[in-house]
């Protein structure tokens, strides 16, 4: 990066917070894609870490004029390398902006700056006596900047819904520097294009959001965590939406393949009680009332053994879920160095038991396994094509062709969380019709004339 660069981004916002060195920046460079697969950083970009908005404006306005680019970095968490900067590039850290200007408990929203974690918001609403925020990714650590340009979602989609449900307003810096206020705390409001809406899930690369405005919700005090353990995949796919159909909206409902579960506990010093069977669903439940919460676990039972369940198992002690969602939530730490390459295709929740089916056969094809998890009641599932000897399969853009048309068969999509990133961006073209992408680019064009912010993620132009 050239020394008047620096320069000016010191006098911005300050000599402490504008990292030159090879061995602090490092860090910046990545988030947590699989090494195999992360596309390489330009390591002579150099890190700015804004204080405020005012500064964002000021470093963009200098950007613009000198036709630099600007990759913006919120908690790293993210999984297609979207926050990589791929070309020189001005990394713009929100890891300052943690304001929570408000919570408003009259209308229910809260105001805060984009570099505030999902963590430090839930911990402030825990100072307010039942009020929450319902969405989790995965990781307390992102920040609801990123979780808004990448429309998180998570394993609570199945009643929550994903970021976009729950975003009213936000503040954001155009690459030109011009400050835009979109939405805010009305409920209704028809006037025009909602830009807000073009910029949730752009993955940074449509403007800067420095403010979200975030509904939030009174929280159940009640919740159970039901294991149910079936024999065969079929039943426990048919349990799902008969549940769904019965008026019972789990929290929750996880699917993982069982090797997964019993070998993650035993990695953690534990043990997976569901012994019998080949298909465990855990099914998370929260309610009001503890009635409400009974009468929900029963309806859910009662469904379960009518589609050949073992005895189910029940967690209604908070330890006890604490440690089922810990075996959940851990399973990649016992996958994660046999993975070459990750996917999170959706489908039809009626159409999962046929396309992990396909899967499945596909993997038997090539002579390899994969790991299924999939939030099964919202029809998102992650499989892998695993490593060979430690290297990427020769096979790997075959099978990966064959999992994408599977996907289409069914209606399904490429992804329905990690978003597109740097990783992606060709395989968007065997979705998107010629007219679709066309349309992207003239949006980025608008947003972005110059191709400032983190070119190279999700179109190109």
């Amino acid at each position: 990066m050239e020394n008047k660069t620096i320069v000016k981004m010191t006098e911005i916002v300050g000599k402490d917070y504008v990292i030159t060195d090879s061995e602090k920046k490092a860090s910046y460079f990545y988030d947590e894609v699989e090494y195999i697969m992360r596309p390489e950083a330009n390591e002579s970009s150099i890190v700015v870490k804004p204080k405020n908005t005012a500064e964002i404006s000021e470093i963009m306005k200098y950007v613009n004029g000198n036709n630099l680019t600007v990759v913006v970095r919120g908690g790293g968490t993210g999984l297609t390398g979207a926050c990589t900067p791929t070309k020189e590039s001005i990394i713009l850290s929100t890891e300052r902006l943690k304001k929570i200007v408000e919570i408003d408990t009259d209308n229910m929203v809260a105001v805060l700056e984009a570099g505030v974690t999902l963590f430090e918001l839930v911990e402030e609403l825990e100072k307010y006596d039942g009020i929450g925020f319902p969405v989790h990714p995965g990781d307390e650590g992102a920040q609801m900047g990123g979780m808004a340009v990448t429309n998180a979602g998570g394993a609570r989609a199945v009643r929550h819904g994903v970021m976009r449900r729950h975003i009213q307003g936000m503040e954001v810096v155009l690459p030109n520097g011009e400050i835009l206020e979109l939405g805010g705390k009305l409920i209704k409001n028809n006037a025009g294009y909602n830009l807000m809406h073009l910029i949730i899930g752009s993955e940074g690369t449509l403007a800067v959001v420095t403010k979200i405005i975030l509904k939030i919700y009174p929280m159940d005090k009640y919740s159970a965590t039901i294991i149910a353990p079936f024999e065969d995949f079929d039943d426990a796919a048919r349990a799902v939406m008969d549940i769904l159909k019965s008026g019972v909206t789990p929290l929750a409902v996880e699917y993982m393949d069982k090797r997964l579960f019993v070998d993650t506990a035993k990695m953690l010093g534990s043990r997976w009680q569901a012994e019998k069977g080949n298909a465990d669903l855990m099914i998370i439940v929260s309610e009001k009332t503890e009635d409400l919460l009974y009468e929900a676990c029963s309806i859910i039972n009662d469904i379960c053994e009518r589609n050949n369940s073992y005895e189910t198992l029940f967690a209604e002690k908070k330890s006890e879920q604490d440690e089922l969602l810990r075996i959940r939530s851990q399973h990649y730490e016992l996958i994660k160095d046999e993975i070459g390459l990750s996917f999170d295709t959706a489908v039809p929740v009626a159409d999962m038991p046929a396309y992990l089916r396909e899967l499945k056969e596909l993997a038997k094809e090539y002579n390899t396994t994969t790991n299924i998890v999939a939030h099964i009641a919202d029809g998102n599932i992650h499989s892998d094509i695993l490593l060979v000897d430690g290297k990427m399969p020769v096979y790997t853009e075959e099978l990966k062709e064959k999992i994408f048309k599977a996907c289409f068969k069914y209606n399904g999509t490429i992804t329905g969380e990690h978003g597109i990133g740097k990783l992606r961006v060709d395989e968007l073209k065997l979705q998107k019709s010629e007219t679709e992408l066309n349309l992207m680019k003239g949006i980025k064009c608008v947003f972005d004339p110059k191709n400032i912010l983190n070119p190279g993620t999700v179109i190109e132009i």
